[in-house]
C-alpha cells in the first residue's frame, strides 16, 4: 500500500525516528501505526543487543533543581556526534524532568518511569538507540534533596554537572562552590567524610612512597660517590644506551646493578619507623586538604588564599556547605 507523507510525519513525530526508517516500518505494517511502533521498538532492541559490548565514553550530563529536590543524570552513548544532537540532549532531559518531578530516589526507578509521550524511560532509550546505532545507557543518577541547592552545567557543555547544598540561603555563594566542585573535583566534603578505608589506603600508599624516596636518595648518593652518571643508572634502558654509546662496560653496567640492590636494601632495614610515619601522615594532610571541599583552597574568591570553609565564613560567619554531587563523562 501507499504510505502518505503526512502518516510518516506523524509516526515520526510520534517516535523521533528517521524519515527511511518510519517510512519502511509503516510499510511493513501496511499503515498499522500500532504495529509500525512495535517494529521501530524491536530494531532498536536488536541494535541495543548487538551493541551490547561497546564502551558508551560519551554522552549528556544534565542537572535540575526544583521543588526542594535536585537531580542530575547521564544518558551515555558511543561518539559526541550523538551526544551533541538535539534529539538525544531532549531526551535526556526530558527522562531528568521526569526523575525531578517524581523525585526518584535510584536509577532503577528512573528506567521505571513514564515520559510525557506515554513512553517508559527504557523504551524511549532503547529506541533511540536503534534510532542512531549506537549503544546507549543511563548512568550518574544523583540526587539533593531539601532546600537551598544550587546546580551547575560546566561551561553549558553537558560533560560535567556539580549541585551543592547549604545550611541557609546563599545562591551566589553556593553557585560559586559549584564551580569549585567541578574545577577542583573534591572526594569528600571534610575529612570527617572521608571513608577510613580509604585513609588506610592512602596512609599505607604514603608510607610505601616515603620509604621508596629515602632508598633512592641514598641509592643516588651511593651511585655519584662511585663516579656513576645518574642519568646512565637510572632504569635497564638506559644503562643498555650507555653500553651502545660505549659511555660504560658491560661489567660496569652489573656494577650499578649490584650497588643500587645492595644500598636499597641497606637502608630499607635500617629506616626509623617514626620518622617514615611522621612523612607519611603529613602525606595523608596533604591529601586532605588536596581532596576535601572545605579544605580546598577556594578558586573563585577575591585573589587572597583562603580555603573553602574560611570563604564562606566571610561570605556569612554561619554559612557552611551541607552536601555536594559530581559527575563528569570527561576522563580526568
Amino acid at each position: 500500500m501507499e504510505i502518505s507523507i503526512d502518516d510518516i510525519k506523524k509516526l515520526r513525530a510520534m517516535t523521533g525516528a528517521g524519515l527511511a526508517d518510519v517510512k519502511k516500518a509503516l510499510t511493513e505494517a501496511e499503515g498499522d501505526f500500532d504495529k509500525a511502533k512495535e517494529l521501530l521498538r524491536e530494531r532498536g532492541l536488536a541494535i541495543a543487543a548487538k551493541r551490547s559490548d561497546r564502551e558508551t565514553s560519551n554522552g549528556c550530563v544534565l542537572v535540575k533543581s526544583e521543588n526542594g529536590f535536585a537531580a542530575m543524570i547521564a544518558l551515555k552513548c558511543e561518539t559526541d556526534f550523538v551526544a551533541n544532537g538535539a534529539d538525544f540532549i531532549a531526551l535526556t532531559q526530558s527522562v531528568l524532568d521526569a526523575a525531578v518531578a517524581n523525585k526518584c530516589a535510584t536509577l532503577e526507578e528512573v528506567y521505571e518511569l513514564t515520559l510525557a509521550d506515554g513512553q517508559k524511560v527504557q523504551e524511549a532509550v532503547t529506541q533511540r538507540s536503534g534510532i542512531t546505532g549506537e549503544k546507549m545507557e543511563l548512568d550518574g543518577y544523583y540526587t539533593l534533596e531539601g532546600e537551598n541547592i544550587e546546580v551547575y552545567d560546566h561551561m553549558g557543555k553537558h560533560t560535567l554537572a556539580t549541585m551543592v547544598q547549604t545550611n541557609k540561603p546563599a545562591a551566589e555563594a553556593g553557585h560559586k562552590v559549584a564551580m569549585q566542585v567541578a574545577a577542583m573535583k573534591p572526594v569528600a566534603l571534610d575529612a570527617e567524610s572521608v571513608p577510613q578505608a580509604v585513609l588506610d589506603e592512602e596512609y599505607k600508599t604514603a608510607v610505601e612512597k616515603t620509604k621508596l624516596e629515602q632508598c633512592q636518595k641514598a641509592v643516588e648518593v651511593a651511585l655519584k660517590k662511585a663516579g656513576f652518571n645518574l642519568y646512565i643508572a637510572e632504569n635497564e634502558e638506559h644503562l643498555a644506551e650507555g653500553i651502545a654509546k660505549g659511555n660504560i662496560t658491560e661489567a660496569q653496567a652489573q656494577e650499578i646493578r649490584e650497588l643500587k640492590e645492595r644500598v636499597a636494601a641497606e637502608k630499607a632495614a635500617t629506616l626509623p619507623a617514626q620518622m617514615i610515619e611522621s612523612i607519611a601522615k603529613g602525606r595523608v594532610q596533604k591529601f586532605l586538604k588536596e581532596n576535601c571541599l572545605v579544605d580546598q583552597e577556594f578558586q573563585f574568591g577575591d585573589g587572597d588564599k583562603a580555603s573553602v570553609a574560611e570563604w564562606l565564613k566571610k561570605q556569612d560567619s554561619e554559612l557552611k556547605i551541607t552536601a555536594f554531587r559530581r559527575f563528569t563523562l570527561t576522563a580526568e
